[in-house]
């Protein structure tokens, strides 16, 4: 296999994953340090012990109060908390499949989910009660609902966002608990109560362990479907590539329903037996007292929560010396930032990539030798190629094509969805490749960059502008905190280039002035035409701009 020369020399290029469970995990560490802290949660502390037992009795309570068997999917509607790991983990002890929803999901989007993967079980957080109900007895047969705070079993002085703080009366109905043709809720206390026996484990590294929803911006969300195994190579490889120790404190400041969170901080951590310090709601000031407070060693977070931490004028006065993996993606990292990162925080913004249909990684900056606005190299077992988008021939070095994966990690299908599929899944040589619909080009070292998603292009007289481009530049004006660009109808060139642009706090400019700053920092056809100020982007709940809901208000 050709391997970037930057390999990192410490790392075998080929990874022996390991072919068990994600459960297995928890089980070897709970019984290697069973009194190790695997939580924290704003300074409550939870053990691998605990943590185990509560996965095993939430296990007994789906298999024998909800009748959730081996293949069966289950819904998992929660904020970060100690709850969504002990769910998760319950699932998949269960033998059946998690069904991570993202907690911004309105009714229609929650509805398409649940009925689409078939779950009728779900497990939520009491704050998302209102809008999972009109699903109750229809679609969903059996509920347990938790409340965040109960797991808040110390004072903390660490600021808490409101969803720990509010006391939602959610009513709950024991009655229907053995009626299998009625609905029933059950509160997360009495779920754990419930004390019933828990079947023999039989899973395997083959079976279907998670069904991960795309995000559904230009069409119906399609249901990425990953073994056990899928998920563990992404899981051991990113535990090597970041040195992982059952000593190493992992901040989870990044939505476990995401990929990113799910995989590179939840499980990641498990599989360590290292310690996961749990976030509910990104807060920079409270993530800076987390690191200080338990040595936080290793952090994933996109770039646009790195523009919040690092934008705190005291950040001096925390002491961040523990950090030594620092990482993320979600959108190209400015390198003016990148730059201010490594000198005051002391170690490399790791700029990755990867997809739903991966479960996360799939190229990786070594942290040797990072490149600015990055996706990184290759990680273990991986091939990644880029191609015509046409006729599917790799390009040369340099040219810009769209990005072709082949990997242990490329997920099985679109769950129900065998066209979708194969349009995904290609062979070229004999060997499968998820098409990613992403294009971007590799460079003589074997880095590979990525300029943009292949439809999202402005036109300017036949000229196409990569948005992604613009939006880096605009990033370097001082009173510009970020920008979104998008295209614009233009009666005289079919399309021209909009900006929408959040200042930054207290600073003043002009949509003129910006206009003609960028005039001196890229081509004409490239330059913003026009200037729309905004509070702020619209983002998913995973910290992605939505740049699709700004481009529908101008075309």
């Amino acid at each position: 296999m050709s391997r970037s020369p930057f390999w990192p020399a410490r790392l075998s290029q080929h990874l022996s994953a390991p072919q068990t469970s994600l459960y297995y995990n928890l089980e070897v560490a709970s019984t290697r340090y069973p009194d190790k802290t695997a939580i924290y949660f704003y300074g409550a502390a939870m053990s691998y012990a605990q943590l185990r037992r509560e996965v095993d009795t939430l296990t007994g309570f789906l298999q024998h109060r909800c009748g959730v068997v081996r293949g069966d999917r289950v819904a998992l509607f929660m904020q970060n908390s100690p709850q969504f790991v002990v769910a998760f983990y319950a699932i998949l002890r269960a033998e059946a499949v998690v069904v991570p929803v993202n907690t911004m999901s309105l009714i229609s989007e929650l509805q398409h989910i649940v009925e689409d993967s078939e779950a009728s079980v779900m497990i939520l957080g009491d704050d998302l009660h209102a809008v999972a109900a009109p699903l109750f007895g229809k679609i969903v047969n059996h509920a347990v609902v938790a409340h965040y705070a109960d797991y808040l079993t110390t004072v903390t002085d660490l600021p808490l966002p409101p969803v720990l703080t509010q006391n939602i009366d959610i009513p709950v109905r024991h009655e229907a608990w053995t009626a299998a043709s009625a609905f029933s809720t059950t509160s997360w206390h009495d779920a754990l109560g419930a004390d019933k026996p828990v079947a023999p484990y039989q899973g395997s590294s083959d079976d279907l362990a998670i069904i991960l929803y795309t995000s559904g911006t230009t069409a119906a969300p399609k249901g990425c479907m990953h073994a056990h195994r899928n998920a563990m190579h992404v899981v051991a490889a990113s535990a090597q590539w970041c040195q992982l120790l059952p000593e190493s404190v992992v901040l989870c400041s990044m939505p476990m329903f995401h990929a990113t969170g799910m995989q590179q901080c939840m499980n990641v951590a498990l599989l360590a037996g290292a310690t996961l310090v749990v976030m509910t709601r990104w807060d920079p000031r409270c993530a800076a007292q987390l690191i200080e407070r338990h040595s936080v060693t290793m952090w994933i977070a996109i770039s646009t929560m790195m523009v919040d931490f690092m934008s705190q004028p005291d950040l001096e006065r925390f002491d961040l010396r523990s950090l030594a993996c620092l990482s993320g993606g979600g959108s190209a990292m400015p390198k003016a930032l990148a730059d201010r990162i490594q000198r005051c925080l002391g170690v490399p913004y790791m700029e990755g990539y990867g997809l739903s249909e991966t479960i996360s990684a799939t190229h990786i900056n070594p942290p040797e030798h990072c490149k600015r606005q990055c996706l990184g190299i290759p990680i273990h077992d991986t091939e990644s190629m880029v191609v015509d988008p046409q006729t599917l021939v790799p390009v040369a070095v340099g040219v810009a094509g769209e990005i072709l994966i082949h990997g242990p990690q490329v997920f099985e299908g679109y769950w129900k969805r065998p066209e979708a599929t194969r349009d995904t899944l290609v062979e070229i040589d004999g060997r499968r490749y998820l098409r990613t619909g992403d294009l971007g080009f590799v460079d003589a070292d074997g880095y590979f960059f990525m300029i943009d998603r292949l439809k999202r292009l402005v036109n300017v007289s036949g000229y196409k502008v990569s948005p992604a481009e613009v939006e880096t530049v605009l990033f370097e004006h001082p009173a510009i905190q970020e920008a979104c660009v998008v295209a614009a109808r233009d009666p005289r060139t079919g399309e021209t280039v909009k900006a929408f642009v959040v200042l930054r706090a207290g600073v003043n400019a002009s949509a003129q002035e910006i206009i003609e700053w960028a005039r001196t920092r890229m081509a004409a056809y490239k330059v913003p035409q026009i200037i729309e100020f905004i509070g702020s982007l619209p983002r998913s709940g995973s910290g992605k701009v939505q740049w699709r809901d700004l481009q529908q208000q101008c075309l």
